[in-house]
């Protein structure tokens, strides 16, 4: 007696080859995306706009726009926390948007080590 596979499981060669190439077209979107995501800007502010950020989409900061009046020598620990809370907000934001660019390739599929 010959045993039976469940649906869905074997379907031969064709079938084999056919999500060999699937999983390649979804590695090669995921790629592109990847660097499309890394060379965007993600702008945050905090402080009601007293305080500006921009990261890379590697999170690398790249700038800090301080307003003067922020700046208060009594008050440094204020703005060093203003400081925190909008870079923390940026790369939130970017991992956000990475995260749903990337479900939209995989169909909300969590694949370890894709991303």
């Amino acid at each position: 007696m010959k045993a039976r596979l469940p649906q869905g499981m074997g379907g031969g060669p064709s079938n084999m080859n056919q999500m060999i190439r699937q999983a390649q077209k979804m590695q090669e979107e995921m790629t592109k995306a990847q660097e499309e995501l890394n060379a965007k800007e993600y702008v945050t502010t905090s402080g009601g706009g007293m305080i500006e950020v921009t990261i890379t989409g590697k999170k690398e900061l790249k700038s800090v726009k301080l307003k003067p009046e922020v700046v208060d020598p009594e008050d440094i620990e204020m703005l060093e926390d203003l400081i925190v809370a909008a870079v923390n907000e940026a790369i939130r934001t970017a991992e956000e948007d990475s995260a749903k660019r990337m479900e939209k390739i995989t169909g909300g599929l969590n694949v370890p080590g894709m991303f």
